[in-house]
């Protein structure tokens, strides 16, 4: 069914480790053997290692080259992918086990086992990568080039032993996966944002804007979306707060989600998207689709770079703009950083109550301010006291999310925007996350406060959906802390 040869020892001979042709972007993620060690990667393992995986002799990717080669000969790529994902590896374990016998290479069972894995992993997936895609204790995976490889665990980056033959095979496991959601990278287009199958986000960039080779970088989702009651278990909010959350996601108030880069802007999103009713229209905008709302009615959107010509692109904000023609009852924009604001802000204040967005920014005076610039660079030519009235119209709360050095990931404010006094937009906190101190083992130590506001902003909107118990509640129950 595959064109197997013969069988006989000239056939598979007859492919030199050297010589091993290179199969096309297309066709083939991997061409050549990684530095996978396949046992310490199990995603039953959530504790970090000191070690991810050990670094392999250079004799083993000798045979694994002479192996892949001879296999890429005796193989046919196109029957190959008229098959499902088992039956694939099982034809490609037995043309290998095959391979191993007539070239009468001697390794243990467990040895084999491990090649087999590999050389499945770089036919069939993306190679080298496969094992850390599959452990869910990994946030971040950072590739530097064939030779260096970066993961972040509990929020600490950790150099792994895993490296890739050169920069043609990684490159080629990057063209197959942005290829997968239709985009493209190469020297012509050498900046591409993609997403796996998964929703986790890919960014990549290749030669010759990378001088090192092409750098891949994938912030992996959980398999298992984070909930706000885990979060209360994390440490990311306390249980009044997350109460207080859960009424902001279910009144429709206006949410802008800021932090830096890596501090959970998005998952927060995903859960405050989780206390939606089921009733409700919601069209999310992304760059690169991550957003995972279980509700039945949504529409997800995504931008488009342009083409190889320069044509067809799709901008967030031509999204947005469309957005308000599809009747959306809620618009959740993935990531705000361009004059998309504006249309954003034009949405909340016209009848779309409780839409949602996240942006970066490292506090939440500094959010307004980044939404004022944005709106200004988008070539509005408004004053600034129109642009600040109508950011307070449009934005109820603002979500502070933040990255301590320690590698957690707290809510350091839930904080509500108020008004406008002169010129001067009026915000107050409700929540906020103080830092005490720090451990032996250098762990951030601090608390989640309320600021005592008995009757926030939102109430009469809480009251109108009914939730007004359940707010004075969750206010009556926090621990009022003064401040240090």
């Amino acid at each position: 069914m595959f064109g197997k040869r013969s069988g006989t020892d000239t056939d598979v001979r007859a492919v030199k480790p050297a010589s091993a042709p290179e199969p096309s972007p297309g066709a083939m993620a991997a061409s050549a053997p990684p530095a996978v060690s396949s046992p310490p990667l199990s995603p039953a393992r959530a504790a970090p290692a000191p070690v991810i995986a050990e670094r392999r002799s250079e004799n083993y990717y000798q045979v694994k080259a002479t192996i892949f080669g001879a296999l890429i000969e005796a193989i046919d790529l196109a029957q190959l992918a008229k098959l499902d994902g088992e039956s694939a590896r099982e034809e490609i374990r037995d043309i290998v086990n095959e391979i191993i016998a007539i070239k009468n290479i001697v390794m243990s069972i467990a040895e084999q086992e491990e090649l087999l894995d590999d050389i499945c992993n770089d036919v069939l997936g993306y190679g080298p990568l496969e094992p850390l895609l599959a452990r869910d204790d990994i946030a971040d995976i950072m590739v530097n080039g064939a030779g260096t490889v970066f993961i972040e665990v509990a929020g600490k980056i950790q150099k792994t032993g895993i490296r890739f033959r050169d920069n043609q095979q990684l490159l080629n496991i990057c063209q197959r996966i942005v290829s997968q959601v239709g985009r493209r990278v190469d020297e012509s287009s050498p900046i591409c944002d993609a997403r796996l199958a998964d929703g986790s986000r890919v960014n990549a960039i290749v030669p010759p804007l990378a001088i090192d080779g092409p750098a891949l970088t994938i912030r992996k989702f959980k398999k298992d979306k984070l909930t706000l009651e885990q979060l209360v278990k994390f440490g990311a909010i306390s249980p009044d707060g997350a109460q207080i959350l859960q009424i902001i996601g279910r009144c429709r108030a206006n949410v802008l989600i800021s932090g830096g880069t890596g501090s959970g802007k998005t998952t927060l999103l995903n859960c405050l998207t989780n206390y939606i009713d089921d009733d409700e229209r919601i069209i999310t905008c992304e760059d690169a689709a991550e957003l995972q709302l279980q509700q039945p009615h949504v529409v997800r959107l995504e931008t488009r770079p342009p083409n190889i010509e320069g044509e067809g692109q799709v901008t967030m904000r031509e999204l947005v703009r469309n957005c308000l023609r599809m009747r959306p009852e809620r618009i959740i924009v993935g990531e705000v950083r361009g004059p998309e604001a504006f249309d954003l802000l034009q949405a909340m204040n016209t009848g779309h109550d409780g839409s949602m967005g996240t942006l970066h920014a490292n506090n939440p005076r500094e959010a307004l301010s980044r939404c004022e610039s944005m709106i200004t660079m988008g070539g509005f030519s408004l004053p600034s006291r129109t642009i600040r009235e109508m950011i307070c119209a449009s934005i109820d709360v603002i979500i502070q999310a933040a990255r301590l050095r320690d590698g957690s990931r707290r809510i350091t404010h839930i904080t509500e925007v108020m008004g406008m006094e002169g010129d001067t937009i009026i915000t107050q906190d409700l929540f906020v996350y103080d830092m005490v101190g720090e451990d032996a083992n250098g762990n951030i130590i601090g608390r989640h406060r309320s600021t005592g506001i008995g009757r926030p902003r939102f109430w009469d909107r809480a009251r109108y959906y009914g939730e007004e118990k359940r707010l004075a509640a969750a206010l009556d129950a926090a621990e009022v802390i003064a401040p240090n």
